[in-house]
């Protein structure tokens, strides 16, 4: 038998990538009701954090600490702010590897990326997570 297993409907034929850009989205749909100038941020999945050097600052990277993404090497990432820069808006970035490794099952996944995406909004507002959503920490 060829072609898909289930139709294009059914949750099964949605990727695990795919799935976590869902995920993603959903928490900054649920943040961005709350925090209304998070409409204009762009929030990025990408696989896992790179160590290259390469960059403006010191460190490599765009503000001086490790490579492009700032990771320095060590501890992995699980998500990153990047402030806005000309024309570029302000991004959150979330690490999918790193991210499900640390979940058990989907419904932690979905936790966790919503933590991870709260932790970087904090960041990017100046807030502490708690501020950000009254409810980070105690799911």
């Amino acid at each position: 038998m060829r072609g898909p297993i289930a139709p294009p409907q059914v949750p099964l034929s949605v990727s695990r990538a795919e799935s976590f850009v869902d995920l993603v989205q959903d928490s900054a749909e649920r943040l961005e009701r709350r925090w209304p100038q998070l409409s204009g941020v762009d929030f990025t999945v990408l696989e896992v954090p790179t160590s290259e050097l390469g960059g403006p600052g010191p460190g490599g990277g765009p503000d001086g600490h490790g490579g492009p993404d700032g990771w320095d090497g060590e501890s992995v990432p699980l998500g990153r702010f990047i402030a806005a820069r000309g024309d570029v808006p302000d991004r959150i970035v979330i690490y999918r590897r790193p991210v499900e490794i640390r979940a058990k099952n989907r419904d932690e996944r979905a936790l966790l990326v919503h933590e991870v995406v709260v932790e970087q909004v904090a960041e990017l507002l100046g807030l502490a997570p708690e501020s950000v959503d009254p409810r980070y920490g105690q799911e």
